[in-house]
């Protein structure tokens, strides 16, 4: 298999030998390190990571690579095409100045405390200064065991590492804050996965991805200290963090007090924790596994393991065969869920402050920060202006009507931009729905009550659209369309372009990340990107339901 290119980066002064990474390994500098240095499975106490070395594979080939984020750490076009570049991100090859580790963290999973967790097959080869000046940390996701590993082979299979590649940039273009990638390398390994954990394992082929962040910094991090009392450790994680991440908050004079910046750097991670559900909530994406240490301290998304986006509108959907009779993580209750998050990570910081007064303030700004939000989002999709109150109502009876009948809840939010402006009723029901009528899985079961029903929430949000300014057809189309994807990473569409790289053929993964690094643009001769879910992907595994293998 060959690699594929997705765009030549501009020549910036780029870089020409991977050995010339600028890197300063911040988090291994700063912080305790575990003083055993092997892979060995093992708790950790009192320290915030465990260097281990990547396990070389057999015959790595890079699949491909973002150029975007070569760009971002100032790598050359060519560089990226050669056969170091599959072996550094591989693991088979360590660059000078890396300091290769693993972090340490613990976490709740599905509501229940887990205890010590830690990076079980992902191994960072350290942070680098990118072409901007800024920090960028290098992890290898199924780069082989690390202390951390519980037993397992800290391997990835090539399914989950193309859509852990395709969805981190696709986020990125949508404009969800997350973590990137830079490369997707096939490792010539296999590696055996029982995929539904029904007692049938089989090899799989192996795949190495090179995920890219400021921070790899879970909720986790500061829990697992906090759940061992090793207070020392806790604050030295809170200080690197503020420090390092959250600079401004750091050198703030007018509230000097350590427990004045713990405040304020909680108040920061609340509001930026309920901007990025308010995104997944915007583009139809369902995490799958919203554990405390799967939450990023930057805000971002992270760890792509059972992800999905709703195809058919259905609020109590979960793509993950582990959550499938709880639903703990379902689409509608992503708010929730992650403000419970929230509120084991300022359980866990507890013990930094002597009272938790602010700290509770802090944490009952959440539902407000993400309801406030939530409404300007949906006012802006509705190409209403500002959002209002009265507007509650007429959004409440929107998710009512997409439950009516099976309807494709992005096609129809995309397509709302073309219903013609009618508050006066001039025109008939069927030239009013008519341009919606894509996002209907059976158009027919569109009469009676749910008709009725339908034009009537078009007039109302018609005169809505009069009444806020936005009538001018092309301006509010532009807007409308500026926060509706029409092109975003399907589950099935994923699945097509699995199949084609496990025959061999990668080139499919360049041709749909390139239609995602423009989601909100129509594409023309793109179109099959953007339509409804297909019946053949109603029940296959990978696009209605996947598991947490990889």
């Amino acid at each position: 298999m060959s690699p594929v290119q997705l765009e030549s980066p501009p020549d910036r002064g780029e870089l020409h030998d991977l050995d010339e990474l600028s890197f300063d390994n911040r988090f291994t500098a700063s912080l305790p390190a575990d003083p055993e240095i092997s892979a060995r499975r093992r708790q950790v106490e009192g320290a915030a990571f465990s260097r281990v070395m990547p396990t070389p594979t057999a015959a790595p080939t890079t699949l491909c690579w973002s150029s975007e984020v070569a760009a971002l750490l100032g790598l050359d076009a060519a560089v990226c095409a050669g056969a170091d570049f599959a072996d550094v991100f591989s693991g088979n090859r360590v660059p000078q100045r890396a300091d290769p580790f693993a972090m340490c963290y613990g976490g709740h999973q599905f509501g229940n405390w887990a205890g010590q967790l830690g990076d079980g097959r992902a191994i960072a080869l350290g942070e680098v200064i990118d072409a901007a000046g800024g920090h960028q940390m290098l992890q290898l996701k199924g780069a082989g065991p690390t202390p951390y590993s519980r037993g397992a082979d800290g391997r990835a299979v090539l399914r989950s590492s193309v859509r852990e590649f395709l969805c981190s940039e696709a986020m990125f273009h949508l404009g969800v804050p997350t973590t990137r990638a830079l490369s997707l390398v096939a490792t010539g390994d296999a590696v055996v996965r029982d995929m539904l954990y029904d007692g049938h394992p089989a090899p799989e082929p192996g795949a190495v991805v090179c995920r890219v962040a400021p921070s790899f910094v879970r909720f986790g991090n500061f829990q697992l200290p906090g759940s061992r009392h090793d207070t020392a450790l806790l604050r030295a994680l809170v200080e690197y963090s503020i420090e390092r991440d959250f600079p401004s908050i750091w050198s703030d004079v007018t509230r000097p007090s350590f427990e004045a910046k713990v405040i304020a750097w909680f108040n920061v991670v609340v509001e930026s924790t309920a901007r990025l559900v308010v995104d997944w909530m915007r583009v139809g994406f369902v995490h799958g596994v919203l554990n405390t240490d799967n939450m990023s301290i930057l805000g971002l998304t992270i760890d792509y393991g059972p992800y999905g986006w709703l195809e058919s509108f259905d609020p109590g959907w979960t793509p993950n065969t582990t959550d499938a009779q709880m639903r703990r993580y379902r689409y509608g209750a992503q708010p929730s869920v992650v403000g419970w998050n929230v509120a084991q990570l300022a359980n866990a910081l507890a013990p930094l402050l002597d009272g938790t007064d602010e700290l509770q303030a802090a944490l009952d700004g959440y539902g407000a920060a993400y309801g406030h939000r939530f409404c300007s989002m949906m006012a802006e999709r509705f190409g209403w202006g500002p959002y209002r109150e009265s507007d509650d109502e007429l959004i409440s009876e929107f998710f009512s009507l997409l439950s009516a009948t099976e309807t494709d809840y992005l096609i129809f939010c995309r397509q709302l931009a073309l219903v013609p402006i009618d508050p006066s009723g001039a025109l008939d029901d069927e030239t009013l729905v008519a341009p919606l009528l894509d996002a209907y899985y059976q158009p027919e079961e569109l009469v009676g009550e749910v008709l009725v029903r339908t034009v009537a929430w078009l007039r109302r949000w018609s005169a809505r659209v009069v009444e806020g300014g936005l009538s001018d057809d092309s301006e509010r189309r532009r807007r409308m369309d500026a926060v509706n994807p029409r092109f975003v990473l399907r589950n099935w569409l994923a699945q097509e372009v699995i199949d084609a790289a496990e025959a061999g053929d990668p080139a499919p993964i360049a041709e749909l990340l390139d239609v995602l690094r423009r989601p909100y643009d129509e594409q023309p001769g793109r179109e099959h990107f953007a339509l409804r879910r297909p019946d053949w992907a109603r029940q296959r595994v990978g696009c209605s339901m996947l598991s947490c293998s990889s």
